[in-house]
Order: C-alpha cells, then sequence, then structure tokens
C-alpha cells in the first residue's frame, strides 16, 4: 500500500488517515478504528458493499471505493 507520507496521497485520499496514535499508523478510514485492509479483505471475501456496510454501520460506500482506490 502507498505511505501516507507525501503530499500527493494526502490529498488523493481525503477518507483515508494514518496516525502513529490511532492503530499504529496503520491506514484506517476516516479515524475510525477499521482498517483500509479489513475493508479490502472483505471485498477480497466476496462480500457486496451492502454486507460490509450493514457490518460496519459507520462506513459510508465512498470509503469502500477509496480504499480499493488506496490498495490499488
Amino acid at each position: 500500500m502507498p505511505g501516507m507520507d507525501s503530499v500527493e496521497n494526502a490529498s488523493m485520499f481525503k477518507r483515508i488517515t494514518a496516525k502513529a496514535s490511532l492503530m499504529g499508523g496503520v491506514p484506517c478510514i476516516r479515524g475510525l478504528r477499521i482498517p483500509v485492509a479489513t475493508v479490502v479483505g472483505m471485498v477480497a471475501d466476496g462480500m457486496t458493499e451492502a454486507e460490509i456496510l450493514d457490518a460496519y454501520p459507520d462506513l459510508e460506500r465512498e470509503d469502500i471505493h477509496e480504499a480499493l482506490r488506496f490498495a490499488a
């Protein structure tokens, strides 16, 4: 996954945060304790957007889309 240190990456990903004080710097969705890797893994396991949103009510559809762009 790309690093979050560059200005370019920070401007590309408005919904992805990576802070040492939150989850040890693991990239998460909007400061929530939901790692990008968790969301990407759920998609890879075949879960639909609706199923992911049901499992994590704090997530929004755009969070899922941005997590996939970040992972790519």
